[in-house]
């Protein structure tokens, strides 16, 4: 049994923000990017994609010739794509492709109040708009445009940053990893409870039913074995022309595993995991930069649970013993052996 002592996390600098009642924790579900790995410098890619579609709109021709277009914009400054791409970690990249698309329409004098709305909506990290009253030609090739820009994104963000982290992290992975990840995966794991990691990312499979992609590949050099009885059970993510909320990966995978949302353990950085975990019951830790103020505003203004900087001592979050101690105000976390 393991179990969590809100009074020692507060004495270390951790931050319970939302109390909640002991119960059993069965698996976790971990965001991976900026939860456990820092490969990806995504933010500065995101801004430079978003903000040259934003103010000058969609760009014509393959994912390559687009990228091409985008990286012209490189020395331009746009902090409201900045902004956006802080506010919206952890929404599908297919929504933060739509929200640029949707504000390219204001230049041309083509938003309408439903555009609008949608913009307002995904500035408050919702990501299906069904109930809107949008005309199906207009969906269809905001979904094309979206695909296309989400492809030119990565490819920018290879170029820009991540191929040449992860040739680093193959040689370091340590260096490359949020300090105490793999120790903190590794007991849980120990502990009866089950690992998935969760991403937004898109997650391919090979002739083998193998995952592959450019995650994949990242997960691998960070030394993350991936499999059934593994350190992570199973890596679930996204495609590329089909937007997945994390809420509905998440859903997916409970209803797949025959899970119980109350014994699931949610860590993330971003707004979407953090919100799916708080909408379906689960327990939430947000590991948050100790200088990453806005970021920490708005996992407050969810209700996380619990705060973190770092995994470097959350193994002294749980144990096989219940404390003897008279205040645990928040209630424990406990794992199944």
């Amino acid at each position: 049994m393991l179990w969590i002592h809100p009074a020692e996390l507060l004495s270390q600098g951790f931050e319970l923000v939302t109390p909640f009642e002991p119960r059993e924790i069965s698996c976790a579900f971990h965001d991976i990017d900026g939860t456990h790995s820092r490969i990806r410098e995504w933010v500065p890619v995101m801004t430079l994609v978003t903000g040259a579609v934003a103010a000058y709109g969609m760009f014509h021709g393959t994912p390559i010739e687009i990228a091409g277009e985008i990286r012209k914009h490189q020395t331009e400054s746009f902090p409201e794509a900045y902004r956006f791409a802080v506010e919206s970690a952890g929404l599908s990249a297919l929504t933060q492709m739509e929200w640029a698309l949707r504000m390219a329409r204001r230049p041309e004098g083509k938003s309408d109040d439903v555009n609008e709305k949608i913009i307002a909506a995904i500035w408050e990290g919702r990501e299906i708009f069904d109930d809107m009253e949008e005309g199906p030609e207009d969906r269809r090739r905001l979904r094309e445009q979206a695909s296309m820009l989400f492809k030119a994104y990565e490819i920018l963000l290879l170029e820009m940053s991540r191929n040449r982290n992860l040739s680093a992290a193959r040689k370091n992975p340590r260096d490359w990893r949020i300090p105490g990840s793999m120790a903190f995966l590794r007991m849980l794991k120990n502990n009866g409870v089950k690992n998935y990691f969760i991403t937004g990312a898109v997650v391919e499979y090979d002739a083998s039913g193998e995952a592959s992609g450019t995650m994949s590949e990242e997960i691998r050099a960070l030394g993350y074995a991936v499999g059934e009885g593994k350190l992570i059970e199973e890596f679930c993510g996204s495609a590329w022309n089909e937007k997945l909320p994390k809420i509905e990966i998440m859903k997916q995978l409970i209803r797949r595993k025959n899970l119980s949302p109350e014994q699931i353990l949610v860590i993330g950085d971003g707004r979407s995991e953090i919100a799916a975990g708080r909408e379906l019951g689960c327990v939430t830790i947000s590991r948050l930069d100790v200088q990453a103020e806005r970021a920490r505003e708005i996992h407050r203004r969810l209700r996380t649970n619990l705060i973190v900087p770092d995994f470097r001592i959350c193994g002294r979050l749980f144990s096989k013993s219940r404390p003897h101690c008279q205040s645990l105000p928040s209630g424990e976390i406990t794992g199944r052996q």
